[in-house]
């Protein structure tokens, strides 16, 4: 069997409510995903995370180097990739053209050995996965705390077990928010905040201890992700356990990360960070440091069932009799290209995702759709 064709597509979609962060404002989605063709038939697909017209020149600049080459052999392939790659770019946009290809290679060799990926990766260690639902973005108007609670309560409503929030606003802000989303949800639902490295760590301190009392399971990215040593500082300076990682690139990235002690849960983005062959070294290497994993995830079907897979896959170390959930990112903000595009055979129910053994990803892509997108564009 052997790469005949690989085809990346930009595709955009309009907001029907804009939405920020802490960094920028949307009013568009716009993603870039990747078909790879073999010559028996089969083809598998693939999305970067980043900017999606980038990612395309990384893609196409990939390309021609992969022809001809046999998709069963994808670690021979990804070494290629990171080979033609390392002299440009150790980290950032051409790394997760990689990874959408490696991700893309991962589905066509499930689906040519009839096996799901979790399969492929060593065997699933759990039935189900306990999506947290990532939303509660803000929104322009002077209604922004009644909103989030409503919004907040909607998520409760549908037996999720956990949601992730933005902060970044301004401290006196986040803290009123946070309090009024726990105070909304009780104190069973597990309540993560995210300000997208917002603050400096005088100021991420501040808040930590503004909010310790909301019972919070991490803070994710709470100051820039070039300082390794001031997220290891805030670690010492709050209990509330601190997480990182979806700018981090390749292990070697990630080693700097533990070295540093900055983290307790490291959150590596498998559609930018090298792809799922460079998540399992990542894994393993969070095993020697003794740090948790739980991957970042935002973008279509095709990026969240990567992320499911390996989720499934996760041992909880040391291990022990009664353990814990694992957790997984659960995009709901808006995305039309994620809900009509794509369709994948494991969806949450019920506050859980039960891990499916179709072949590859589990992932379909409408290709009728996504030709009514391509016009568009």
């Amino acid at each position: 069997m052997k790469i005949i064709d690989i085809e990346s597509y930009v595709l955009t979609d309009h907001l029907n409510e804009p939405f920020y962060f802490s960094q920028w404002e949307y009013d568009t989605r716009c993603i870039c995903i990747v078909k790879v063709t073999t010559d028996s038939g089969l083809f598998g697909w693939g999305e970067g995370y980043g900017p999606a017209h980038v990612l395309k020149a990384g893609i196409d600049f990939l390309r021609p180097f992969l022809l001809g080459l046999n998709p069963i052999e994808n670690d021979m392939i990804w070494s290629i990739m990171y080979r033609r790659t390392l002299d440009y770019s150790r980290s950032g946009i051409l790394m997760a053209a990689v990874s959408a290809i490696d991700v893309a290679l991962w589905d066509v060799r499930g689906k040519a050995l009839n096996l799901p990926v979790h399969a492929l990766l060593g065997g699933k260690r759990r039935d189900h996965l306990v999506p947290y639902a990532t939303g509660l973005y803000f929104t322009r108007g002077d209604e922004l705390t009644q909103n989030l609670v409503k919004e907040a309560k909607e998520y409760k409503e549908m037996n999720f077990k956990a949601i992730k929030m933005k902060v970044g606003i301004s401290i006196e802000k986040d803290i009123e928010i946070v309090h009024a989303i726990r105070k909304a949800v009780g104190p069973k639902m597990k309540l993560m905040v995210d300000s997208n490295h917002a603050y400096n760590l005088a100021e991420a301190t501040k808040l930590c201890r503004g909010i310790e009392d909301c019972n919070i399971d991490w803070f994710e990215e709470p100051v820039s992700p070039e300082y390794y040593e001031q997220y290891a500082e805030l670690r010492k300076r709050t209990d509330i356990p601190i997480s990182g990682g979806e700018c981090e690139y390749l292990r070697y990235g990630f080693q700097r990360l533990f070295k540093n002690n900055s983290v307790d849960i490291a959150q590596p983005d498998i559609c930018a960070c090298g792809g799922i062959s460079e998540v399992k070294r990542i894994v393993t290497l969070a095993s020697v440091y003794g740090v948790q994993v739980i991957p970042h995830s935002w973008g279509t079907r095709i990026a969240l069932s990567a992320a499911m897979h390996v989720a499934a896959t996760l041992d909880i170390m040391p291990g022990r009799m009664e353990m814990p959930e694992q957790l997984i990112e659960y995009d709901c903000s808006e995305n039309a290209l994620r809900d009509k595009l794509t369709q994948s055979v494991m969806t949450q129910e019920n506050g859980i995702i039960a891990i499916k053994d179709a072949p590859g990803l589990g992932v379909e892509v409408n290709e009728d759709y996504l030709k009514e997108l391509l016009q568009q564009n």
